[in-house]
């Protein structure tokens, strides 16, 4: 069976991208249930799957992740890993979505669980906020913008990733996009605006684009209901996999899983200093997919 993907919310369990996207599995309300059935969810995840990655967004709350580590713990599996990409809402939706794409393909569990980090490169994240006044997540907003934020009226366009940036939304004024052709996804909240869709995705030159709602964690991401989240990413399973495919691999001197990257997503070990590394050479991925 091919890895298993897993979110927090049914809300980041996206649909399909294309006929090869696996379904999320999603593990809701992990805090409200008692351990023993949380314990039993995760681990028939396990034996059905091999591996397990949960994806998950820094608005999570404490509880959930609490309740993972206490999991992952106890069932004393480097089997589960647990990705918390530095990415808004949406867009950790979004990236889980591309993992589902790429368990379809001839990765090993470690590989696939590395492209998280790999492909969170390629993605432009942000939203449009009414009120910029309890945003502290992205560095840019200062005293000056908060200031502003009350004005009446005032809407904000605020870029997450890959750089902070945030501008003042009006017909003429946008936010730096990718140099890549791209999907945007549109998650709604409680803003009425068409600058993200009428000013923002022309500028961006989406070749496609989709709404959906915003996930019930993008309120408290962004410090405010009142937003449309966005999302421009790479949609295509074979550009995701040349990109998982152009990148060496190595193995885990802890586990020996096969990864890509410094730090083995499942055990979370790093390369020991190169005098003690005994490892086997890295190779480069087989095409496939």
């Amino acid at each position: 069976m091919p890895t298993a993907i897993a979110v927090t919310g049914a809300d980041l369990a996206l649909p399909p991208q294309d006929e090869r996207t696996l379904p999320a599995a999603v593990l809701a309300d992990l805090d409200r249930m008692p351990l023993e059935r949380a314990l039993t969810v995760l681990q028939m995840l396990v034996e059905q799957h091999g591996h397990v990655v949960v994806v998950y967004s820094r608005a999570t709350p404490p509880a959930v992740e609490q309740r993972l580590h206490t999991i992952r713990s106890l069932l004393e599996s480097d089997r589960i890993a647990l990705f918390r990409p530095d990415l808004p809402p949406l867009a950790v939706a979004v990236l889980a979505r591309q993992l589902r794409q790429l368990a379809s393909c001839d990765l090993g569990p470690g590989v696939l669980a590395s492209a998280g980090r790999l492909l969170t490169h390629y993605i432009h994240a942000g939203a449009l906020l009414g009120s910029v006044a309890r945003l502290d997540r992205v560095p840019v907003v200062g005293l000056t913008s908060h200031a502003r934020s009350w004005v009446p009226g005032s809407q904000f366009g605020v870029l997450a990733h890959p750089q902070a940036e945030l501008v003042k939304a009006a017909p003429d004024v946008t936010l730096p996009g990718p140099e890549f052709g791209t999907w945007m996804l549109v998650g709604r909240g409680q803003l009425q605006s068409e600058w993200v869709t009428g000013t923002l995705a022309p500028a961006w030159r989406v070749q496609g684009l989709r709404e959906t709602e915003a996930p019930a964690e993008s309120a408290g991401w962004w410090g405010t209901p009142k937003l449309i989240e966005f999302c421009a990413y790479l949609p295509d399973l074979s550009v995701l996999y040349q990109l998982v495919a152009s990148v060496r691999q190595g193995v885990c001197h802890w586990c020996g899983i096969d990864v890509i990257g410094d730090r083995c997503v499942f055990c979370s070990a790093t390369p020991p200093p190169a005098s003690e590394l005994t490892a086997r050479p890295v190779r480069a991925l087989t095409a496939g997919g």
